[in-house]
C-alpha cells in the first residue's frame, strides 16, 4: 500500500514512456492494464511492458483500449506524426512534463487565417490557463 504520492517522472518522449506515465499517474501496474485489455497468459505483462519499452507499438485500436482504461485522451498517447496540428500541441505539453519550467508562448504572433496555427495557437493558450491554476495552488498533480 502506498502511503505518500510521488508524481512519475517522464523518461522520454516515447509513446512508451507517455504510456507508462499515464499508467503510474493513474496508480496502475502492468498487470491491471493487461487485465482490462484481456490479456490472459502467464506473460500478459509482456505485452505492455513491451509498448513502454519501445520495443513494440500498439496498433491504434489497442491505443484506443489503452486511453479508454488509462482514462485519458487518446491524442495524450498516440504515436505522433505531425500529421494534424493536434499532435504539435501534445508535443509541446508533454515537453512541458518533461522539462521543469518549459513552455511556449505565442502570444506576439498575429493571427493569421491559417486555421491549422489558430487551433495550436488556441491550444497553447488553454495550456497556459492550466499552468497559471497550477502556479496559483488552484489545481495539482495530488489525488
Amino acid at each position: 500500500m502506498r502511503l505518500m504520492y510521488t508524481k512519475p517522472k517522464l523518461r522520454d518522449m516515447s509513446q512508451g514512456s507517455r504510456i507508462a506515465f499515464v499508467r503510474q499517474f493513474r496508480l496502475m501496474i502492468q498487470d491491471d492494464v493487461s487485465d482490462k485489455l484481456g490479456l490472459t497468459g502467464e506473460c500478459k505483462r509482456r505485452t505492455m511492458t513491451r509498448y513502454e519499452k519501445r520495443d513494440r507499438n500498439p496498433k491504434e485500436d489497442r491505443t484506443f483500449e489503452i486511453a479508454k482504461i488509462l482514462n485519458v485522451n487518446m491524442n495524450s498517447i498516440k504515436k505522433y506524426e505531425y500529421k494534424e496540428p493536434i499532435d504539435i500541441v501534445y508535443t509541446l505539453m508533454w515537453l512541458e512534463e518533461l522539462i521543469s519550467n518549459y513552455y511556449i508562448d505565442l502570444s506576439n504572433v498575429p493571427n493569421i487565417n491559417e486555421k491549422n496555427i489558430l487551433i495550436v495557437k488556441s491550444c497553447l493558450e488553454e495550456c497556459s490557463l492550466i499552468r497559471n491554476k497550477r502556479a496559483k495552488r488552484e489545481i495539482s498533480y495530488e489525488i
